[in-house]
């Protein structure tokens, strides 16, 4: 998100402002990835694995004010002790139509919203990994994004845009 978009169009005199525009435009994988460093042995365990799931996500420009990929980065690794038992990535994407916002809308947007619309395909997409593998399935648990989203601001010491339900 470190690319400035462009300025919304300014609307000639007398015109309302152009309608703000969002829509999906293409869901995909973008990555994906599986380790299972000890089998077939790690199967004769009974052990239950600490599993830990870390998630970030980054967005980019394709085309300038117009179309944004998004990418949610979950990773799973369940170990037991110092062992990994599994370990699985996938970096669930998307393209997104974006257009006639301020900046500051823009990033919430992009930190908020379309990550909420990544995180079910990444849900599904580890649980299917995981059971394929052999594994109990691991399901990813909701995340609040808006909340991420505040904390990275205050971190940064910006002051928060309004979350995406606010927009108009």
């Amino acid at each position: 998100m470190s690319e400035q978009p462009q300025q919304p169009q300014q609307p000639a005199d007398g015109q309302a402002p152009p309608q703000a525009i969002f829509s999906i435009e293409k869901i995909y994988i973008k990555d994906m990835s599986l380790e299972v460093p000890g089998a077939p042995k790690i199967f004769l365990s009974s052990e239950q694995p600490a599993i830990e799931v870390n998630i970030h996500t980054g967005a980019s420009v394709v085309e300038q004010g117009a179309l944004y990929e998004v990418v949610l980065t979950a990773t799973v690794t369940a170990k037991l002790t110092d062992r990994t038992v599994f370990l699985v990535e996938v970096a669930q994407a998307g393209l997104f139509h974006i257009r006639n916002l301020p900046p500051q809308d823009l990033d919430a947007v992009l930190g908020i919203l379309c990550p909420t619309s990544l995180l079910p395909y990444a849900r599904e997409a580890v649980s299917s990994m995981v059971s394929r593998a052999g594994f109990p399935p691991v399901t990813l648990q909701h995340m609040d994004f808006n909340q991420v989203y505040l904390q990275a601001m205050q971190q940064r010491g910006e002051q928060p845009a309004p979350s995406p339900s606010q927009l108009n």
